[in-house]
């Protein structure tokens, strides 16, 4: 009897973002069963434009231009951390927004996580600083030198939580996306 050759896991990419008004954070990860590896990371530089309208438009621009380049299966993003400044939170909530809207016209399920649950799932401290978070991703993803701005490591934690935590959320059932929500939520679309 012949032997069956070992299938190889199924490759995936996780795209993490940090979403910001000024400077966004992205992360591109390519897992394979357990391992993963590092595809791209950078920021999206938005304080050189003069209106928030302007900014949304660069952000939707330029995350549908990563999301064409790389073919993400999912996306990932940090939900707002709520501050006291209402204002700052609806610029970084609209910001959040027109990522996942970049994902959702693609078809292509999105997840939040909090950034405590981000840092717990890298540190294993919910309560880490960015500079931590950033060091510990420096040892998991070999990254040879981090980058000035951290929102790009945080992005690439953002992807990492993902793929620590996404076995759990498909047990769950829970899924994400626009096609998702529709099939979930039959009544609250007339």
């Amino acid at each position: 009897m012949a032997k069956l050759a070992k299938l190889k896991p199924k490759e995936k990419i996780i795209l993490g973002i940090d979403p910001g008004t000024n400077v966004m954070g992205y992360g591109l990860l390519l897992v394979e069963g357990n391992s993963y590896k590092i595809l791209q990371y950078g920021v999206i530089h938005l304080k050189k434009y003069g209106t928030h309208e302007l900014k949304l438009k660069k952000i939707f621009e330029r995350i549908t231009g990563i999301i064409d380049e790389f073919n993400p299966d999912t996306v990932a993003l940090e939900a707002p951390f709520f501050g006291q400044n209402v204002q700052s939170m609806l610029k970084l909530g609209r910001a959040q927004g027109v990522a996942m809207a970049a994902a959702l016209a693609r078809d292509i399920p999105i997840t939040e996580y909090s950034p405590k649950k981000v840092k717990q799932s890298v540190t294993g401290n919910g309560n880490a600083s960015k500079e931590q978070v950033a060091q510990m991703l420096q040892t998991l993803l070999k990254i040879e030198e981090l980058p000035k701005l951290l929102d790009a490591t945080d992005a690439l934690g953002v992807a990492l939580c993902h793929h620590f935590h996404e076995g759990r959320l498909q047990s769950r059932g829970r899924t994400a996306g626009w096609k998702s929500f529709l099939e979930e939520n039959p009544d609250r679309v007339k």
